[in-house]
């Protein structure tokens, strides 16, 4: 129901000095201004009802904002059209929560639409400041001063006027929203505190900025104010305006074009001709749009495609634009594979794999706990560097199922041509990408685990260097942009994970090594090599020989002695083939009808693989003079080296044979040095040196050896001719000698002390330097084996040489007795070792 018309004038001095309270809610009315409310507590509801019965006057005041409120009138404003919440809240502390000025307002119109609510119409009378809360129950009731306004206008204030007028007049005309004749309203206005209020009302600001308008008594201040509310407005509609121009001129052009294409369709239709190319154009360009490809890239397929566009379909460029727009259509420039993250999971899978490999295993587990605290780290650069047959490949499969990825292998071995990695360019017939581009395209994500295998082998010619194009792939810095010079634009390889393997360090480039994490896989003990046979190797030949678990067993003993007996390496390949020859008979016998099942033991084991093939402790029956024994590091683990000294009549030259590369023999000459500087101490007489050729021979002679950790061994051997005491067979030794006799360290510890228990050393002599690395080296190694620390050759030759047994005491003959010839002992022969070659031995 509608009121009837209230009082035509209402005079600041007829206003009540107690005015019933009604708080507002996202929003402030300012004097002379109309606002539409809505009104839903019962309280409210009430005060409403006894002003309608009384003079129609209430008091309004903004309710102070939440930080939430005040963020989302910042961004939405609240100068809609529809009318405002006003009314009590719950627990309303008015001295806190409601502002210190408000405004009396005359209610004009006021219907009561449903049961718990009320719309009314009111119009705003005279700005007040609140001096008390006389009443809060059933609603607040506040004692109040009115405010007075000074009107009068001098030239600032008409200056202020006039620019706020300009302002907002150019606002009317950007928005949409408001009529050009509230423009026409506002120059009507001549009261410039009237000005000010109509012109806050009607902007959108929020109710934090309409309240802090009608807090301000000073007329001028209230002008500027309201001035930098206007141009902030300003801004943002010239801002939007402008953007809402280039949006429809990009229409317009779009629009443009697809009217030139069909007339262009058109004509060719009524001219008969039909144009298959465009039917492939379109479907490039639907392509290209549905791939949301990165800038760059979007831009080179367009420009391509528009020189396709411009082709006739039989010249020889089309297919090459075409194979192009292929690639670029295909690559996946934002598909990525989700990572599992399950630490222990991840865990379970690396173990289920293989065996053993901590270190490797420990360095994925903390790439996953990394990313899975910071998603957008980058892939690791991990290099597995050990012998042949330990993992390495197979690792890399594993972590790619550990983490969830996809897996791809790239063969580096005897690549020499740089354009296998980056490319080649489009000018060159038959151009492709390179191989890390083509593995990507055919992983169909940019977040594979990349397996870059053999990268010690990489060659190089007059084609380029791979290994140098590799550099920016490695490059965690670099390689976000990495460049394929067929692509010709960049593409993100931070997502990769690059696992390089190789057999050694040594031949790869320095800048190459300096990018990678290099983790070290040593070879197995017998114990490792034992486990896995029985847990992974055995199972896999029997299923892929066709036999059940039932048709075959190997005993323990059978295992150990086809890994002494039958391979000698520190990998497993060479295991993995001998039961793969055990299998392969067992199943023909079952194929010839022979019943199961068959065992395979120590016994029978020479029935299935021969003759064995290698004995380690063969030559092991005495010890001998002028042979030593040392440790050598190769590509496929460590080894025992040979050193054989010999003397014979000449005039004191040295003789080298057996490959000896530049710095082994450099330290047979610093052996000698030592021996004769220390003459006296070690019982040789000069003359020895002077009338005796020496000759040094480490046996292997078609295997090329180097390095300088042999030096004690030739010192010991040298030595050891020289004075005619034997060297002890059961003690082996490693370490570079100076001329002081000081014992210098080594690397490869680890290797070489499983070489040594392959070769049935017990006793290990090892520089004092190197006895930190003792901890690297396996548990049942350590029990196996007695490493002996040591630091000056007067050491290793007290542990390595036999002392000379005591001369036996001479008793006098009887007169009368026979004398009898006791014949010389023989010399025990040489110890040798067969002459078969094993690939890269050298002393480390």
């Amino acid at each position: 129901m509608t009121d009837p018309k209230p009082p035509a004038d209402v005079k600041t001095a007829n206003l009540p000095e107690r005015l019933p309270i009604l708080p507002l809610h996202d929003t402030a009315l300012f004097p002379k201004m109309v606002l539409p409310l809505v009104i839903m507590q019962g309280e409210s509801i009430q005060l409403v009802d006894e002003a309608m019965s009384k003079d129609r006057i209430v008091g309004l005041l903004a309710a102070r904002q939440t930080t939430e409120e005040e963020n989302r009138d910042a961004h939405g404003g609240t100068s809609s059209a529809g009318p405002k919440a006003a009314g009590e809240s719950p627990d309303l502390d008015p001295e806190k929560q409601l502002g210190a000025v408000g405004t009396s307002a005359m209610i004009l119109r006021m219907a009561k639409s449903q049961e718990n609510q009320t719309q009314m119409l009111v119009q705003g009378l005279n700005r007040f400041r609140v001096e008390s809360f006389d009443q809060q129950k059933p609603y607040l009731v506040a004692r109040v001063t009115y405010l007075t306004e000074d009107e009068t206008r001098d030239k600032e204030t008409e200056a202020l006027m006039t620019n706020l007028l300009n302002l907002f007049s150019k606002i009317v005309e950007l928005s949409p929203g408001l009529p050009d004749e509230v423009a026409a309203m506002a120059k009507g206005i001549q009261e410039p505190g009237t000005l000010a209020n109509m012109i806050t009302s009607t902007i959108n600001s929020t109710a934090a900025q309409k309240q802090q308008i009608l807090e301000i008594d000073a007329v001028k201040q209230r002008l500027r104010e309201v001035t930098k509310l206007v141009n902030n407005q300003l801004e943002i509609l010239e801002l939007g305006n402008k953007i809402q121009s280039q949006v429809k001129g990009d229409m317009e052009k779009s629009q443009r074009e697809y009217y030139l294409r069909q007339q262009l369709k058109a004509i060719r239709e009524e001219l008969g001709e039909t144009d298959e190319g465009n039917v492939e154009i379109e479907e490039y360009r639907e392509k290209i749009a549905k791939m949301n490809l990165p800038e760059e890239a979007r831009k080179e397929a367009e420009r391509e495609l528009e020189r396709l566009g411009r082709m006739h379909p039989s010249s020889a460029e089309y297919s090459v634009a075409t194979t192009y727009l292929d690639w670029m259509t295909s690559m996946p420039w934002h598909v990525s594979t989700e990572d599992n993250l399950d630490i222990k999971e991840a865990r379970r899978i690396l173990d289920e794999d293989h065996f053993g490999l901590e270190k490797p295993k420990k360095r994925i587990v903390e790439h996953l706990a990394v990313r899975k605290l910071k998603p957008e780290s980058r892939g690791p650069i991990l290099c597995f560097v050990g012998p042949p047959g330990t993992g390495k490949t197979s690792l890399g499969r594993s972590v790619a199922r550990a983490m969830g990825r996809k897996f791809f292998r790239i063969s580096l071995g005897g690549v020499r041509d740089e354009a296998e990695i980056r490319g080649h360019r489009r000018t060159y017939v038959g151009a492709m990408p390179g191989r890390v581009i083509q593995a990507l395209r055919r992983c169909e994500s940019n977040n594979p685990v990349f397996m870059l295998d053999e990268v010690d082998k990489l060659g190089s010619d007059f084609r380029g260097d791979p290994s140098s194009a590799l550099l920016e792939a490695l490059d965690p810095e670099q390689n976000f942009a990495f460049s394929d010079h067929y692509l010709n634009i960049t593409f993100d390889l931070s997502k990769v994970m690059f696992i390089l393997t190789a057999n050694q360090t040594d031949t790869i480039p320095s800048p190459l090594l300096d990018r990678m994490e290099v983790i070290q896989l040593s070879g197995y003990t017998e114990e490792e090599k034992a486990a896995i046979a029985l847990r992974y190797l055995i199972p896999r030949q029997t299923r892929e020989n066709g036999l059940k678990p039932s048709n075959v067993t190997f005993s323990a003993g059978a295992i150990e002695s086809m890994i002494r007996e039958y391979t000698l390496e520190a990998g497993l390949r060479n295991l993995e083939r001998e039961i793969g020859s055990i299998c392969r008979k067992v199943a023909r016998r079952i194929a010839e009808g022979r019943k199961g099942p068959f065992t395979i033991t120590r016994r029978n084991l020479e029935s299935y693989l021969g003759v064995p093939k290698f004995q380690p402790e063969m030559d092991k029956e005495d010890s001998q003079v002028g042979l030593a024994t040392g440790l050598a590091w190769t590509q496929v683990g460590g080894e025992v080296l040979y050193v054989e000294a010999s003397l014979m009549g000449g005039k004191g030259e040295l003789i080298l044979t057996g490959q000896l590369g530049e710095i082994m023999q450099e330290s047979a000459r610093a052996a000698v040095s030592y021996a004769r500087a220390n003459r006296e101490a070690l019982g040789i007489k000069s003359e020895q040196f002077e009338n005796n050729d020496i000759h040094i021979h480490v046996p292997a002679g078609a295997i090329p050896k180097d390095g300088p950790s042999a030096g004690i061994a030739m010192a010991t051997a040298l030595i050891s001719a020289f004075s005619g005491q034997p060297v002890n067979t059961d003690v082996a030794m490693t370490g570079e000698i100076t001329l002081r006799g000081r014992v210098l360290p080594i690397g490869g510890l680890k290797e070489k002390a499983l070489g040594a228990l392959r070769g049935g050393i017990r006793t290990v002599l090892i520089p004092e330097k190197n006895k930190r690395e003792l901890a690297e080296i396996p548990r049942n190694v350590r029990r196996k084996l007695k490493f002996v620390p040591v630091t000056h050759m007067d050491e290793v030759l007290r542990f390595a040489l036999v002392p000379a047994p005591p001369a036996p005491a001479k008793t006098p003959r009887k007169r009368g007795a026979p004398s009898r010839k006791v014949p010389p002992k023989p010399k025990p022969a040489g110890r040798g070792r067969p002459d078969k070659a094993r690939p890269g031995q050298r002393s480390r």
